[in-house]
């Protein structure tokens, strides 16, 4: 599934340039023109068209090519005995996020956040940057390995160009180092720097312990869909949360 379809690329070998990025994430700039058998030349010229209309960059240190929403940041923090990096995702972690994401969901309180998961293990891509869809992740990482995200996904709508929808969580044996809170002030100094005015966030009325923990970080109920959800046999109301970060 590639939403680049709608974008409106003038030449076909900038189209595969930049779907070649979106799906591979980071990628060498040699690398990336050996797989797409592109000339030297050529190649440089559509590199440089998709860099001047500000779709990707390109990290002339690694001589890497990116889309242009990567965010290169990286935070370390130490709580009692467990260190942890907060970052953007990479295309690699998109097993370990979604694993991370279903861990922690595995009691089914969080029903968008389910839906996130499902959404980017079939799409097989993580970042989005287009007309259609811009979608970002932040992961926080142990050892290497995901144990917490947050999510920011915004389609690409003139309405809508100051909102995004966020999810959050982290997986159970992690909870109560502060994860969950670097990551949200991570999503909040994002969302502030490219634009984003308010979040919003769904979670199912039984999910008491979820809306607390976004009360306390500034959330508020916008409104209540009764009804909304089925878990089980269980017809549960749907509360509409957000914040202007």
């Amino acid at each position: 599934m590639q939403f680049s379809d709608d974008l409106e690329f003038d030449h076909r070998d900038r189209k595969d340039i930049y779907d070649y990025i979106e799906r591979n994430g980071r990628v060498d700039y040699d690398e990336a023109r050996a797989a797409l058998n592109m000339d030297e030349t050529a190649f440089g010229h559509h590199v440089a068209i998709l860099r001047r209309e500000g779709v990707i960059e390109r990290d002339e240190a690694e001589d890497e090519l990116r889309l242009a929403f990567e965010d290169a940041e990286v935070e370390i923090h130490s709580v009692g005995d467990v260190e942890f990096t907060i970052r953007q995702a990479h295309e690699d972690d998109l097993d370990g996020l979604v694993e991370a994401i279903r861990t922690a969901l595995a009691d089914r309180t969080y029903i968008v956040g389910e839906t996130v998961a499902d959404t980017v293990d079939h799409e097989d891509v993580l970042l989005r940057h287009n007309e259609v869809q811009s979608r970002v992740f932040f992961v926080a990482t142990v050892e290497g390995a995901v144990v917490g995200w947050v999510n920011l996904d915004h389609p690409e709508v003139d309405s809508l160009e100051h909102t995004a929808e966020l999810t959050v969580g982290v997986v159970p044996e992690y909870r109560g180092h502060t994860i969950g809170s670097e990551l949200m002030e991570r999503a909040y100094g994002w969302a502030r720097d490219n634009g984003y005015e308010k979040l919003y966030n769904s979670v199912p009325a039984t999910n008491e312990r979820g809306m607390e923990w976004l009360e306390d970080h500034g959330w508020e109920t916008e409104a209540v869909r009764e009804r909304h959800y089925r878990i089980g046999d269980e017809y549960v109301d749907e509360v509409m949360m957000a914040v202007w970060p």
